[in-house]
């Protein structure tokens, strides 16, 4: 049986008439976008379509002055069940306008690969469960301090280094393969000299000492 809400199930807010609520508003909002039309003729849910309507220049540049996500200093797009591809192009297009966010929240959203983003001036990351395999895919964050990938697939720390000459104070690598490397705490620390605590762990004095140059030549396999 249909519910009263079923026909604005898939209506972005923006579309909803009479609403001036902007981007910089909303702190968790569900940014991935709807079926498209062939999709919802498919699953026989057209009756949730809108009726068409020409659309001018300027109903679409008010649009996007009610999104205004340039003027977001804090926001949380987790969870966002981004199942094809059209929604995750959205969510990166909305990504790429958050040139003033500081705090971004970006929770297990299946993401593999944001090296095309830069966010200029964000200070607090957290991309935990998502499919990162390296350091390479993270977005531009120069002024990053704190940065979390728990539960990602990182298996090594090659790229790590990128982030020497950033203002990185805490990282968080919990339950992703490359804690298990031999001397973890010590490679991290010294590709990280200005690093302050790692896994919730402040630095160590014994995460000071060099990584032992024969690491390097070794190998474990296990069977």
């Amino acid at each position: 049986f249909e519910l009263p809400s079923d026909s604005f199930k898939y209506l972005g807010w923006c579309d909803v008439e009479e609403l001036g609520v902007r981007g910089n508003q909303l702190r968790c909002p569900r940014v991935r976008e709807g079926p498209s039309e062939e999709e919802l003729f498919f699953r026989k849910e057209e009756h949730t379509l809108k009726k068409r309507k020409q659309v001018t220049d300027t109903e679409k540049w008010e649009k996007r002055l009610q999104e205004n996500w340039e003027n977001c200093a804090e926001l949380n797009l987790s969870f966002q069940d981004l199942g094809d591809l059209y929604q995750v192009e959205n969510f990166k297009r909305i990504l790429r306008r958050l040139i003033r966010v500081e705090k971004l929240w970006l929770v297990d959203n299946s993401l593999t690969d944001l090296s095309a983003i830069r966010l200029p001036r964000c200070r607090e990351l957290n991309v935990n469960k998502n499919h990162f395999t390296s350091f390479k895919q993270l977005p531009k964050i120069p002024q990053i301090q704190h940065l979390s990938l728990a539960e990602n697939n990182i298996t090594t720390l090659s790229g790590i280094s990128d982030f020497r000459h950033t203002p990185l104070e805490s990282l968080i690598l919990k339950r992703n393969p490359c804690e298990f490397q031999e001397r973890y705490r010590q490679l991290v620390f010294s590709s990280l000299p200005n690093l302050k605590m790692l896994d919730g762990i402040p630095k160590l004095p014994e995460d000071c000492s060099p990584p032992d140059v024969r690491f390097f030549y070794r190998m474990c396999t296990i069977l």
